[in-house]
């Protein structure tokens, strides 16, 4: 977990108390100085210790807590643990749909693009997982990205969904 994290909140805080007291402008600020930080690389945060996750936990509540005075659920912000799903889930979806580039693209195959047999899971859109050895292999992409696919109702996993309404049908499950 990078350190900066920590000493921000406490410089946003400053930084809001200057602003006119209203809430998009803090939720603006905020949203610059730490959900940015929260949100990159974040993909490779999947599997992470909780004793680490529960960290990162504190400074998004602290944030949530200088913008609102309350809450998550009332920014619509999912919890530290949600957005590193969201965001690995967006990323095969991405992969799945030829948006990324092809080194991310290689590591998502579906099930029935690999095999020659027709198999009942290939109407599934599920994803190839492949084995690994290690719990360092366990949390490479190649594999928790098509696991976390595979977990995710059949309903989202549809390949004929825009990038758009992916985001929303994903931000509305893990909400849930």
């Amino acid at each position: 977990m990078p350190c900066c994290l920590v000493p921000t909140t406490s410089s946003v805080a400053w930084i809001t108390r200057g602003l006119t007291p209203e809430a998009t402008k803090a939720k603006a600020t905020v949203q610059a100085f730490i959900s940015c930080r929260l949100d990159y690389c974040n993909a490779l945060l999947y599997g992470i210790a909780d004793d680490l996750l529960r960290r990162l936990q504190s400074v998004q509540n602290e944030a949530a807590r200088l913008v609102v005075g309350s809450s998550l659920r009332r920014l619509h912000w999912l919890p530290v643990r949600r957005r590193i799903e969201f965001k690995l889930a967006l990323l095969i979806h991405k992969s799945l749909n030829g948006s990324t580039p092809r080194y991310l693209s290689d590591d998502c195959q579906l099930v029935s693009d690999v095999g020659r047999r027709r198999l009942r899971s290939s109407d599934a859109s599920t994803c190839l997982v492949p084995r690994t050895n290690t719990g360092f292999g366990d949390r490479a992409f190649q594999v928790t990205g098509p696991r976390l696919w595979n977990s995710l109702p059949a309903s989202l996993r549809q390949s004929d969904t825009t990038v758009g309404q992916f985001k929303k049908l994903l931000k509305t499950h893990l909400f849930s």
